[in-house]
C-alpha cells in the first residue's frame, strides 16, 4: 500500500473506526517516540509497518484509505528502554490495541513475547531483539455497533436477586442445552426459564473481557477457568462465542433483557495480564509503562496492591478514560446493565491511598450512561488499608462478606453470633447507613464462585484444592464451613439430613436479610465442587454446575424463598430500620425479642450462649405513603435446640400465621406461642385473624 493512501486522521475516538474512506487508527502514548501500525494479512503475515503521521497532545492518530472491516493489525512503539525510569519500549513486539473489539489467534508462551532477554543477567534490564508478532493475537477492525436495544429491565435495587454465573460453567453440563458453555447458551428458554423460576431478576457473569491462560499455568497444562487476567477491555472472550462474539453477546443479552432479566458483568480494571517486571510485553508495558501503570519509587518495580504483579493507574486521565470508554461501550453498545468491580478498592487509590471521592469513582458517577446502571464494588484489595466494606460512595453497592461469614458461623453454632446476625438481618447498618445510602448497598452473600459452594459450606471443614497443583496452599483457609461429622460425601442419611436443613437454613436468613440477596449458580441444585474452594483452573465438571445431581426438593424451597422475598414488601425495603416508633401507627418499626417474648437487653445480647434470634419487622419509619403499610412480620432464627417462643400481642383481629419454616413441617401457634424446631427459621405474618394459614410460599 502506497505512503499516498496515508492521511492524517483524527484523535478521536481511540482504537481503529472505520470511515467512510477507510479506517482511522489513534493510539495514546506520552513517552514514545514513533508509533509503527503494523497490517497483517489472514495469515498472519505482517505486511506493512507504517508510522502513524501525526501527534495531537499524546494522542498518536492517522488514516488509512481503503481499508476494510476485518483488517488484522498491531503496534510497535519505539522510545527509550530505562526501566529504572519506567520506560520499557521495545519495538521488536507487538503490541495488541487497547481499544481492539475483536483478537484473532491465541497467545503462545514463548519467550520472544518478552521485552527483556529470558535468562540474561539483570534479566529485565536487558533488552530482546526477537519479533514476537507471531505469537501474540491480531487486533481486528470491526464494522460500526449500533446501540444496544431498548427498552431494557429496570429492575429497582430493592426488587433485585441477583445470580453469579460462569458463562460456560453454567451450562456446559445442562440437560438438551443446544450451546451448552457459550453465549448462546444463556439465551436459551430452559436456561431463562430457570433463572425466572427462582426469581432471578440479574444475572452477574464472571470475567468475559477477553482473557488469557497464566504462564505458570500454561506450563502445567491448566487453564485459566474464571477468567480474571484481562488481556482486553473491548473485545468480548472468544471461547465462549461460536463464530461472532460480539454479535453473540449482544444476542444472549436481548434474550435476557426479553425475559426481564438484567445482565451485570464481572469486570477487571485493576490489573492486567502483563504480571509484573517479568511478565510479557503485550500491550500497556510496550505502549506506556510509566503512564498506564503504578510503579515504585524506583521506577522499576511494579505497586502490587491486586496480588497479580501489578496495579492500573486509574488516577492517570488516559487510564481513568480507557476505563471509563470500556464502560460505556459494554452499557451503550452491548447492552448490560451493570457492573460488579473486581478488587474495586484498587479503581479509588489516589497517591494518598483510598478516596471515596477518587477521580474514576467521580467520573462513573456523574456518567449520564453509567448513571442508569447498577454498580458493585468488591470493596478490598491487598494493598495497604484495603479493606473498604461500606466505605464506598452511592451509588455503588457492595459485596458483604461479613454476611457470608456471619451467617455461617451462626448455623454452626459458633459462640456469640447472636448480636451480629443481627446487625446482617438489619442490613449491615453500621456500615452502609451514611451518606444516604440505602439499605440494598449491601449485597449480601453466602457463596460466590471464590470459595466453597453451598453443598461444600456443608459438606468440608477443610479444602482439597489437590488437583489445582499448588499443594492445597491455594484458596481460603478460613472458611467456616462444618462438615456435620463426615469430610465430603456420605451415605449416613442423619448427616445427609442434617446438611440439607443447614442449607435451607443458611439461604432463608440469605432471603430474610435487609438488603439485595445474591445466589450463586448451582446452590440452589445442590451443586459441589468437591471440597476445591479456588475452582479457577477447574474446567471441568468440578468448575461447571452439576444439573443431572439436582436436588428437586431444594430447588422448590429456593424458589419458594424468593416467591416469600418478593411477596413481602417488608423483607426488601429502601430505608435503614433503626427501631423508630412509626407515625403511620407507633410501633417501632425494628424489634428485637428474646425468646421469652421480651424485647433484648444489653445483657442478653452479650449472652454467648443464645443461639436464637427473634425479630419484629415492619416497614422503616419515614417510609412514603406509596410504599407504606401496616404489614409485619416475626422471624426466628434458631440455630439452637427446639425453642419455645413467646410472640407479641397482636391487635384486636389480626393473628400470627406461620408462612415459611425450614423444618420439615410447620410448627403450630398455640396461645400466642410456637415452639420452633431445632435448627430451623420460622417466618410468620401478621394478617387478619379469620383468615386460613398461608402456604409455604
Amino acid at each position: 500500500m502506497g505512503r499516498t493512501d496515508l492521511g492524517p486522521g483524527r484523535p478521536d475516538p481511540l482504537g481503529a473506526t472505520v470511515t467512510e474512506r477507510g479506517v482511522n487508527f489513534a493510539l495514546f502514548s506520552a513517552h514514545a517516540e514513533q508509533v509503527l501500525l503494523c497490517l497483517f494479512d489472514p495469515d498472519g503475515q505482517e505486511t506493512d509497518r507504517i508510522p502513524l503521521p501525526e501527534r495531537t497532545g499524546d494522542i498518536w492518530h492517522g488514516e488509512l484509505r481503503g481499508l476494510t472491516a476485518g483488517q488484522r493489525y498491531g503496534y510497535r512503539v519505539d522510545g527509550p528502554y530505562a526501566p529504572h525510569s519506567g520506560h520499557r519500549f521495545n519495538p521488536n513486539k507487538l503490541l495488541i490495541d487497547p481499544y481492539a473489539r475483536a483478537l484473532d489467534g491465541p497467545l503462545v508462551w514463548d519467550p520472544a513475547i518478552m521485552g527483556y532477554h529470558v535468562g540474561d543477567t539483570g534479566q529485565d534490564l536487558s533488552y530482546d531483539r526477537r519479533d514476537s508478532a507471531p505469537f501474540v493475537p491480531k487486533s481486528v477492525v470491526t464494522p460500526p455497533l449500533p446501540d444496544a436495544e431498548e427498552p431494557r429491565p429496570d429492575t429497582p435495587w430493592s426488587e433485585t436477586v441477583i445470580y453469579e454465573a460462569h458463562v460456560k460453567g453454567l451450562t456446559m453440563q445442562r440437560p438438551g442445552a443446544a450451546s451448552p458453555g457459550r453465549y448462546a447458551g444463556l439465551a436459551e428458554p430452559a436456561t431463562i426459564a430457570h433463572l425466572k423460576a427462582l426469581g432471578v431478576t440479574a444475572i452477574e457473569l464472571l470475567p468475559v473481557h477477553g482473557f488469557i491462560e497464566d504462564a505458570h499455568l500454561a506450563a502445567r497444562g491448566l487453564p485459566n477457568y474464571w477468567g480474571y487476567q484481562t488481556l482486553t477491555f473491548f473485545a468480548p472472550e472468544r471461547r465462549y462465542a461460536q463464530a461472532d462474539p460480539l454479535a453473540e453477546f449482544r444476542a444472549a443479552v436481548r434474550a435476557l433483557h426479553e425475559a426481564g432479566i438484567e445482565v451485570i458483568l464481572d469486570v477487571v480494571y485493576n490489573h492486567s495480564a502483563e504480571g509484573d517486571w517479568a511478565g510479557p510485553t503485550l500491550m500497556f508495558r510496550g505502549i506506556d509503562n510509566a503512564s498506564y501503570y503504578r510503579l515504585g519509587p524506583d521506577g522499576r518495580s511494579y505497586v502490587n496492591d491486586t496480588g497479580t504483579g501489578n496495579t492500573l493507574n486509574t488516577a492517570h486521565p488516559m487510564v481513568l478514560r480507557l476505563v471509563m470508554d470500556s464502560l460505556r461501550f459494554w452499557a451503550g453498545k452491548m447492552g448490560v446493565d451493570g457492573f460488579r468491580f473486581d478488587l474495586g478498592t484498587v479503581l479509588g487509590r489516589e497517591a494518598h491511598g483510598f478516596d471515596r471521592g477518587a477521580g474514576l469513582f467521580d467520573a462513573i458517577r456523574q456518567d449520564p450512561l453509567l448513571a442508569r446502571c447498577k454498580l458493585i464494588a468488591e470493596p478490598w484489595d491487598i494493598g495497604p488499608g484495603g479493606y473498604q466494606l461500606g466505605g464506598f460512595p452511592a451509588p455503588f453497592a457492595e459485596w458483604n462478606d461479613v454476611a457470608r461469614d456471619t451467617i455461617r458461623r451462626f448455623w454452626r453454632r459458633d459462640p456469640g453470633q447472636v448480636r451480629h446476625l443481627s446487625g446482617v438481618i438489619a442490613g449491615s447498618a453500621h456500615l452502609f447507613d451514611h451518606s444516604g445510602r440505602p439499605v440494598t448497598s449491601s449485597i449480601n452473600l453466602v457463596t460466590t464462585h471464590d470459595g466453597f459452594t453451598l453443598m461444600d459450606v456443608v459438606s468440608y471443614d477443610n479444602r482439597h484444592n489437590h488437583a489445582n497443583g499448588e499443594d492445597n496452599r491455594d484458596g481460603h483457609g478460613q472458611n467456616y464451613s462444618d462438615n456435620m461429622g463426615v469430610e465430603g460425601p456420605t451415605d449416613r442419611e442423619a448427616i445427609r439430613s442434617a446438611r440439607d436443613r443447614r442449607r435451607r437454613n443458611i439461604l432463608a436468613t440469605l432471603f430474610l436479610a435487609q438488603g439485595t440477596p445474591m445466589l450463586l449458580a448451582g446452590d440452589e441444585l445442590g451443586n459441589s465442587q468437591q471440597g476445591n474452594n479456588n475452582a479457577y483452573v477447574q474446567d471441568n465438571p468440578v468448575g461447571w454446575v452439576d444439573w443431572d445431581g439436582a436436588d428437586p426438593d431444594f430447588l422448590d424451597f429456593v424458589q419458594r424463598l424468593a416467591r416469600l422475598r418478593r411477596g413481602h414488601p417488608v423483607l426488601r425495603q429502601h430505608r435503614f430500620l433503626h427501631s423508630s416508633r412509626r407515625a403511620r401507627d407507633g410501633m417501632p418499626d425494628l424489634i428485637w425479642h428474646h425468646p421469652d417474648g421480651a424485647e433484648m437487653t444489653d445483657a442478653k445480647w452479650e449472652d454467648d450462649g443464645l443461639h436464637t434470634l427473634c425479630v419484629e419487622l415492619r416497614m422503616a419509619e419515614g417510609t412514603q405513603h406509596y410504599a407504606d403499610s401496616d404489614a409485619a412480620l416475626y422471624l426466628v432464627f434458631n440455630a439452637g435446640q427446639a425453642e419455645h417462643i413467646a410472640l407479641p400481642d397482636c391487635a384486636d383481629g389480626r393473628a400470627w400465621r406461620a408462612c415459611l419454616s425450614t423444618a420439615r413441617r410447620m410448627p403450630e401457634i398455640v396461645d400466642n406461642a410456637v415452639t420452633v424446631p431445632q435448627d430451623s427459621v420460622l417466618v410468620l405474618s401478621l394478617e387478619a385473624a379469620a383468615a386460613s394459614p398461608a402456604a409455604q410460599d
